[in-house]
């Protein structure tokens, strides 16, 4: 921990060195094509930067990077010694032996929505006079986006959320019918018998949904940022896309259409039977007719 807090110092009393010393690179041109480079939230992603074809030629004592968004400073480095804006504490990286090799790109861990932006990187060169020339290099533009997914459930089953990041600090809920955002769930909240935290992955857990879990939920980060948006749906199973509930309705329905019709067929039975049986005394009766007018 010394050894790490003296480095600090020495790298703070250089950079304070050198930026007192800088001038504008004039004999190279920094007319750079501007690419653009697209992620999702907590993603890793690279920014590129090769200081060999610029720099061809230049006085090069040692490697010395420097990334601007694009004017403050997010990330600088000088061999070993290295220093990151706090927004990017441990998620900033430039690998030490990729530098010598001419690989100047940055490294980004767990992008954030708040990483949007232009940055723009520079190498410190020694200059005429012993001073300092920053030459730049390489202009970046990062659009980081959130997710968004359409999710469907039958009830009395799962939904696991993804929280992407570890900067995921609140899940809100709006209802399927309602007009007001809910507080589900905050970072420091313990597990309840409806929401759980996973101990290890960044998960949050809703358990045996009920179609009143139906609606949009939202994952949002420290400023309120939006890191995923999931469209719940909550619908019985379907079988040819009839419902469990229409299908139960449908056999209750035939269960008294059969009942209906074995009553009507009951009825057309015995009105048959009367039929056939009052045939026989019509016949007779005609015969009796005959019979006695002649």
């Amino acid at each position: 921990m010394g050894a790490v807090r003296k480095r600090h110092w020495s790298f703070t009393f250089l950079q304070c060195f050198v930026i007192g010393s800088l001038v504008d690179s004039s004999y190279l041109s920094s007319a750079t094509h501007l690419l653009s480079i697209t992620t999702r939230v907590g993603n890793q992603v690279v920014l590129p930067c090769s200081w060999k074809l610029p720099l061809e030629g230049a006085s090069l004592s040692a490697c010395h990077i420097q990334w601007l968004d694009p004017v403050e400073t997010v990330y600088e480095q000088q061999g070993e010694l290295s220093w990151q804006a706090p927004e990017f504490t441990g998620r900033a990286e430039v690998p030490e032996e990729k530098l010598k090799s001419g690989d100047c790109s940055l490294i980004i861990s767990d992008a954030q929505i708040g990483d949007t932006g232009t940055y723009e990187s520079f190498m410190v060169v020694d200059g005429m006079k012993s001073r300092r020339t920053r030459v730049f290099i390489q202009s970046v533009k990062l659009s980081v986006f959130d997710h968004k997914s359409p999710q469907s459930r039958r009830p009395g089953e799962d939904l696991v959320l993804d929280l992407y990041t570890s900067h995921s600090m609140r899940v809100v809920f709006l209802g399927r019918n309602s007009s007001e955002w809910l507080d589900l769930w905050m970072r420091d909240d313990n597990n309840t018998e409806h929401v759980e935290k996973h101990p290890q992955k960044e998960q949050l857990t809703i358990k045996k949904l009920k179609r009143s879990d139906e609606g949009l939920y939202k994952v949002l980060d420290e400023q309120g940022l939006t890191i995923s948006t999931v469209h719940l749906s909550v619908e019985d199973e379907t079988f040819g896309g009839v419902t469990v509930d229409q299908l139960t309705s449908y056999r209750q329905n035939s269960t008294v259409l059969k009942l209906y019709q074995d009553q009507d067929s009951q009825i057309l039975a015995g009105d048959a039977a009367k039929s056939s049986c009052s045939a026989p005394l019509l016949l007779l009766l005609l015969v009796s007719v005959l019979v006695t007018n002649f």
